[in-house]
């Protein structure tokens, strides 16, 4: 006979509620009491159903992920770290691949919400950006949490990524080294997190008595094509620059794929910097200096937002930050200007 929780409450002295807090892990249960229930579940092998879990506490314990990113190595470190949350806590993901410029978008995105019966739901960047969506998910009943470059909605529903300061940081580090004709290839400037990066290394640089002409500043598409197509035509003028600072690292390979073409030596000729920190910065050659931005620490804080608004009373509540802070990894890629 299988043990149920009944009889996991009686073996510890403690209520049927309270065995179910524990196996929720909500706060609002002693230390000592939590150490004592989990040892009689580990010792008896009691393991909760979910699907009885879920109709117990009119919860699904599934959570969602909305994205329309083409960086699957963003996409990718998202996943690790919100899946670090869900495993623990007892959720499951669900990942909802978005194409934000069809006309039916904002209606897909609900109706994968309602299909799913989520619990709540993650949007990523960009389409976090987007205020009609999350407009209409909030009318919809579903908790969510936006992953953002600015703040855009209340401290429950967001984590902002200081990209702005973050990019002062770069910016600093560059003219330390002595770069003063510096090349930036922006992101799409329609996306607050690419506005965010280009007006704080801006900036920064005005603070430093550095002058940006128009000409170094080129709109990228986040890709590492549109990288080569910058870095061409930032390479080809004379002077060229002595940095290349670009928006993300998949552009920022891209720079250092053209320099290799052109017998421009990495970094004694050119610094190249990008933004990030993905897996692949720290192992290409020369590695790349960057911006590394906590993206799996995001993803942990989102998920606990959103089974933070499924507690029941606001002591089982727990505060949490809503903001995380980028910074400045030094590596291979950049050198103090030859020049």
């Amino acid at each position: 006979m299988s043990v149920t929780i009944n009889d996991v409450a009686k073996l510890c002295g403690v209520s049927k509620r309270t065995v179910s807090r524990v196996i929720n892990r909500s706060p609002a249960v002693g230390e000592a009491t939590r150490e004592r229930v989990l040892k009689i579940i580990s010792e008896v092998g009691f393991s909760p159903d979910k699907q009885a879990r879920g109709l117990a506490s009119s919860r699904s314990y599934l959570l969602g992920l909305i994205y329309d990113n083409p960086d699957a190595l963003y996409i990718d470190q998202v996943q690790r770290g919100a899946l670090s949350v869900c495993s623990e806590l007892g959720y499951e993901l669900v990942v909802h691949p978005s194409y934000s410029k069809r006309a039916e978008f904002i209606d897909d995105c609900l109706s994968f919400i309602s299909r799913s019966k989520l619990d709540g739901v993650i949007i990523l960047p960009p389409v976090s950006e987007n205020k009609e969506l999350a407009a209409a998910i909030r009318e919809a009943g579903c908790p969510y949490v936006r992953l953002a470059s600015v703040d855009l909605d209340d401290a429950d529903n967001i984590v902002v990524s200081d990209e702005r300061e973050a990019m002062k940081e770069m910016a600093s580090y560059l003219v330390e080294l002595g770069h003063k004709d510096i090349g930036f290839i922006s992101g799409p400037q329609v996306y607050r997190s690419s506005i965010e990066r280009l007006a704080g290394f801006l900036a920064e640089l005005q603070q430093c008595n550095v002058q940006l002409p128009g000409n170094r500043i080129i709109e990228g598409k986040n890709s590492y094509e549109s990288g080569i197509e910058c870095a061409i035509t930032l390479l080809s003028t004379e002077p060229r620059p002595t940095a290349i600072v670009a928006n993300n690292d998949e552009m920022a390979a891209g720079v250092l794929r053209v320099a290799s073409n052109l017998n421009i030596k990495v970094p004694e000729q050119l610094s190249v910097a990008g933004f990030d920190d993905n897996i692949l910065a720290s192992r290409i050659i020369p590695s790349l200096t960057t911006i590394r931005r906590p993206v799996q620490n995001m993803a942990c804080l989102a998920v606990q937002k959103l089974i933070n608004k499924s507690q029941s009373t606001q002591s089982e509540k727990i505060k949490l930050d809503d903001v995380v802070t980028p910074y400045l990894v030094k590596r291979e890629s950049t050198n103090r200007c030859a020049k």
